[in-house]
């Protein structure tokens, strides 16, 4: 019989019912109804053409074709729960793979990584590039911060407000200040409006503005501290923006312990 044929519900029951020689215990073992433990094993001796069970006056009792198997279905049991605790060892583990854009990790995640690590100490953090392409199971990757619309065909959870903010230098008003571009936001101005300098990403973007060297449109989730700290100065209100920052996995990973256990971190 080929794998892809195996009856492998029918044998988990056929085990049940032989380690409790009762259908109705068995049926309370595997959550079912005991109709539907009969319903299993009689499917299983249709497919098998042997019997499995015979009722006595003590109850039910194992067939020789069915002790002939049991041994040795059990035992692949056995190792059914050994690959499966392998594959979710990676759950428990200290060490976690992020994507993340550096600017992110700066003003953002950094510090609330070293808060979550603050409670264990042997964990271990492994940050790659935040490009929205890269390849979670090629890169080994456990989440990612991404600047986007939405978390797409991923599990994702939206970090922060999403909304920008324009800032520049403290004591400027922004009113002559030219515009600083990044990726995000290439044109702040519109087009034809003076882009004086062009960045490589909206925390530069930020720095560039504290420096005195124009305005720049970024998101409020990296502003938040430099205006905190007042390195820079906001100019008008906060406004909605189709991006915002993302912190994104496919579902297996978004369902992993240790992985739940960031992102509660990362989003309370």
């Amino acid at each position: 019989m080929k794998r892809t044929h195996l009856p492998l519900n029918g044998l988990r029951v056929l085990d049940a019912a032989a380690r409790h020689l009762s259908f109705t215990r068995a049926a309370d073992e595997l959550a079912v109804t005991p109709a539907a433990v009969g319903q299993q094993i009689r499917a299983l001796e249709d497919l098998l053409g042997v019997v499995l069970f015979r009722r006595t006056s003590k109850g039910l009792e194992l067939t020789d074709e069915a002790l002939a198997g049991l041994d040795a279905i059990r035992e692949g049991f056995l190792r059914f729960e050994e690959g499966v605790q392998a594959m979710q060892a990676g759950q428990s583990s200290h060490v976690y793979t992020i994507a993340c854009p550096r600017d992110v990790f700066a003003a953002w995640l950094s510090p609330r990584l070293a808060s979550f690590r603050a409670s264990n100490d042997q964990l271990r953090f492994a940050l790659v590039g935040g490009d929205v392409d890269i390849d979670f199971t090629e890169a080994n990757l456990d989440l990612a911060v991404r600047w986007a619309e939405g978390p797409g065909d991923l599990e994702g959870i939206a970090l922060g407000e999403a909304a920008v903010i324009v800032v520049t230098a403290v004591g400027s008003d922004g009113g002559d200040a030219p515009w600083i571009g990044w990726p995000g936001d290439p044109v702040p101005g519109g087009e034809g409006a003076d882009v004086a300098f062009s960045v490589g990403d909206a925390g530069t973007a930020i720095s560039a503005a504290a420096a005195g060297l124009g305005k720049a449109r970024v998101p409020v989730l990296l502003a938040q501290t430099a205006l905190a700290e007042g390195r820079v100065a906001a100019v008008g209100e906060a406004e909605p923006s189709r991006r915002g920052y993302w912190l994104v996995a496919p579902l297996p990973q978004w369902r992993q312990k240790k992985v739940k256990a960031l992102i509660a971190a990362l989003t309370d």
